[in-house]
């Protein structure tokens, strides 16, 4: 007899050893239909549907990384309208709070971002948005002229207009990720200094040029590749703060800085993540 509540699947997959399987297996799942992926220390979790075809979604990993494992389980009868906001918290970044509205009462609201989870990245949840925020205060000067690169929610384009921005350039590729975005700024009363653009940041970055911050909160591998379009729209005194880097890219990331011109101003490490502000030397 067929289930009148089929259950949802939770899928857990461990990445292989090899340098690449992190970004090879997160490829593979949202090749499959993956909505969404989370990290769970160095394992990343989602959730497919009733119905879903698994054998299709276990080859699709095994093709993608041949060291993977996989794990498979019905989710839990759970009310998510409400349970799935118990895993939401407000973070104390030093000088600013990244909350969700139900958090937010009773808070500054000049030092506080409040982002609604939605389907766009960045929500503070992340070690990544957290260093980047964390490391803000020492770059930032105010003013400043500043281009959030793959900007996802927001959230740091946020961040730079509250600690004094005059003009943020939020750039994301994703259009489904531009309504997220624009509602998180206007919720947060930044609507006049940060612009949302749904573009290719490579593309749009030496159009808004200069500015004299940028924010990057990608993976490193697509760092690499935007750093020379970075240098060439920074003033002459700006800089640049860098994250979605693994920890054990750090010293790679290092040498690659070095041999391109770049001085080392901070760092931020959180968990497995390695954030890290630079400047032209």
């Amino acid at each position: 007899m067929r289930d009148a509540s089929p259950r949802w699947i939770s899928v857990r997959v461990g990445p292989g050893p090899d340098e690449g399987s992190r970004e090879s297996c997160l490829a593979a799942l949202f090749a499959v239909g993956a909505q969404g992926v989370h990290e769970d220390g160095t394992a990343l979790v989602t959730h497919f549907p009733p119905q879903t075809n698994l054998e299709a979604v276990h080859r699709a990993l095994s093709e993608a990384d041949v060291g993977v494992t996989i794990e498979t389980a019905p989710v839990p009868d759970i009310d998510w309208s409400e349970a799935w906001k118990s895993r939401i918290h407000a973070h104390e970044l030093g000088a600013l709070t990244v909350t969700p509205p139900w958090l937010a009462a009773g808070r500054d609201p000049a030092r506080t971002i409040v982002i609604e989870p939605g389907m766009a990245f960045g929500t503070g949840e992340h070690a990544t948005t957290r260093g980047v925020v964390r490391l803000l205060p020492t770059i930032m000067r105010h003013g400043d002229v500043v281009a959030d690169l793959g900007a996802g929610s927001a959230v740091l384009a946020i961040a730079a207009a509250k600690l004094g921005a005059s003009r943020v350039y939020a750039i994301e590729l994703d259009g489904e990720a531009i309504p997220d975005a624009e509602d998180n700024v206007r919720r947060n009363g930044v609507a006049d200094r940060v612009h949302v653009f749904e573009a290719d940041a490579g593309a749009l970055l030496p159009l808004v040029a200069p500015v004299r911050v940028v924010l990057a909160n990608i993976i490193s591998s697509v760092l690499v590749e935007l750093l020379p379009i970075i240098a060439d729209a920074l003033t002459p005194d700006g800089g640049a703060i860098l994250s979605g880097i693994l920890q054990e890219e750090r010293e790679e990331m290092l040498a690659v800085l070095r041999a391109s011109g770049w001085q080392v101003l901070d760092e931020d490490a959180e968990d497995i993540w390695w954030s890290v502000s630079i400047a032209k030397a």
